[in-house]
């Protein structure tokens, strides 16, 4: 007899994703120029006769858009948005599905959201090519996206088809507070730039030349002192075009900087496989980026020990400029740390969480927007348990926590920080969604905290040896798909071997957690 997992799994379907994009950087006027070919398979039951498209650099086009407007209900919106010197925005479009031009409908609130109506039907189990050019004026770096002069966070900048899944369309204008949601699908992605740049990515290198002076000179720069490191990739001529390609990813971001210093070392699995490991920082910036590598692999080793096996071939951290909304923003198989004042234990624990989101966010591809819990609460409760078991730290309190707070074992040292957090000010529901929070410091708190103390709970009711397990299930059974909460409760009840209604209650509570 089937289990209900196993019945959910068999009607369980995601729509398949083939990119290759093509995309030139002008480094002067700071724009892109590309080309996006997109293969779509529809796996759903339902005929579809459009696809909604989102646009995320026109977020920053004007002060009308729902970003924007979230920006502005912030008591410091006025002055971040003064800081946008560059708007952004893409145009350029021209959709053809199967070489027959299609018509494009604007969202009548959103401009950063499109309908492309399809020619013909799309029916299920059949699949479409999608072929557009696009053209993005690059923001100022304010938020995830944009340049500060000449270096470059290239996020969230290609047309991107929403989500279509067993709950509908999940078409959403940017938001500050609030992340994403993508299909999974497979990218090959050629940037052309300056020669000079020195470029990280969502993906593996594929020219074999400019990988391997990367490699060389990121594993001498690992042995050398802080300031003889050296920053060149010895990349000859005046423009080169680097190929990247990623598998079972549901986005793609690159970072591009004529000064980043490039560190390289490896890393064994438990299952023998060995993993390439880049940092890229600055020469005058954070000291403790020399360790930054360090960082990446003590995250990669806990995380695929408690939870599954990081699955990818590439593990990368870069080291980007301040933001005053977060310490760092994750892609697949890399991520932005925007960090600049943080002490040795801070960085470790900020890489440690961004890279994290490896797992809750790129491998387990949750809907952000609406349970954010999923991605930014699991994962909180996973750096909470990295700082404990490593410093007997903890990232919030830094070096508020008393000595002999720290003198405690690690559980009882674990109890004491979530005891504390608890009596924090967290009123909404875990379960509120991203959007619905009326301050970026309420979300804070109650995304990330709130919601790992509820992991805490769990811990504590079952054990942590069963939570493990779990978890273990539940990223075995829903890795590169897309649970919802419902999908995550019924792995738990499986290996609990209990109903934990009560606990998904607690879900609903306002206040701190009992």
């Amino acid at each position: 007899m089937l289990g209900q997992t196993a019945f959910a799994q068999q009607a369980y379907w995601q729509q398949d994703l083939k990119y290759s994009i093509d995309v030139t950087l002008d480094d002067k006027n700071h724009t892109l120029k590309g080309h996006l070919s997109l293969g779509y398979t529809n796996n759903s039951p339902d005929t579809l006769t459009f696809i909604y498209f989102h646009l995320w650099p026109n977020a920053y086009k004007n002060d009308n858009t729902a970003y924007a407007k979230q920006v502005f209900r912030d008591k410091e919106g006025k002055k971040t948005w003064k800081m946008l010197k560059d708007n952004g925005y893409l145009d350029s479009l021209r959709f053809s599905v199967d070489g027959n031009l299609a018509v494009v409908e604007a969202d009548p609130i959103n401009i950063d959201i499109i309908k492309v109506l399809l020619p013909s039907k799309l029916h299920p189990g059949k699949s479409i090519d999608i072929q557009t050019p696009f053209f993005v004026k690059l923001p100022t770096y304010i938020s995830r996206m944009g340049h500060l002069d000449q270096s470059y966070m290239i996020c969230q900048w290609y047309p991107k088809p929403a989500v279509y899944d067993r709950k509908g369309w999940h078409a959403f204008p940017y938001l500050e507070q609030g992340e994403f949601y993508g299909d999974y699908g497979t990218f090959k992605v050629n940037i052309t730039l300056p020669a000079e740049y020195v470029v990280g990515a969502s993906g593996t290198m594929e020219n074999a030349e400019e990988l391997a002076n990367y490699k060389t000179l990121g594993a001498a720069n690992l042995k050398t002192a802080n300031d003889n490191k050296k920053f060149t990739s010895y990349t000859k001529g005046e423009i080169k075009t680097l190929s990247y390609t990623s598998e079972n990813v549901h986005d793609f971001a690159w970072f591009a900087d004529k000064t980043f210093i490039i560190e390289y070392d490896t890393l064994k699995l438990g299952s023998g496989r060995v993993l390439d490991v880049f940092a890229y920082h600055h020469d005058n910036g954070l000291k403790y980026w020399e360790n930054g590598t360090g960082y990446i692999k003590d995250a990669v080793k806990k995380y695929s020990g408690w939870i599954g096996e990081y699955p990818y071939s590439i593990v990368q951290a870069v080291e980007g400029p301040a933001n005053a909304n977060s310490g760092g923003m994750e892609y697949p198989m890399i991520t932005l740390i925007t960090d600049p004042k943080a002490d040795e234990q801070r960085l470790d624990a900020v890489i440690t969480h961004e890279v994290g989101h490896n797992w809750f966010y790129g491998i387990l591809g949750s809907n952000e927007r609406e349970y954010a819990w999923m991605d930014e609460g699991i994962n909180t409760y996973y750096q909470f348990r990295y700082e404990a078991e490593k410093y007997k730290s903890n990232s919030i309190f830094g070096k508020a926590i008393p000595e002999e707070i720290k003198a405690k074992s690690v559980p009882d040292f674990q109890n004491a920080i979530y005891n504390a957090l608890n009596r924090m000010p967290m009123e909404k529901a875990i379960e509120t969604h991203s959007a619905d929070f009326p301050t970026k410091d309420e979300y804070g708190l109650v995304v990330y905290f709130k919601s790992a103390i509820w992991l805490y709970i769990m811990e504590l009711t079952f054990g942590r040896d069963s939570l493990d397990r779990a978890m273990q299930a539940y990223f075995n059974q829903w890795k590169f798909k897309h649970p919802y909460p419902e999908d995550f409760k019924l792995v738990l009840e499986e290996t609990f071997k209990t109903n934990v209604d009560q606990i998904f209650e607690i879900r609903k509570k306002a206040g701190a957690l009992e």
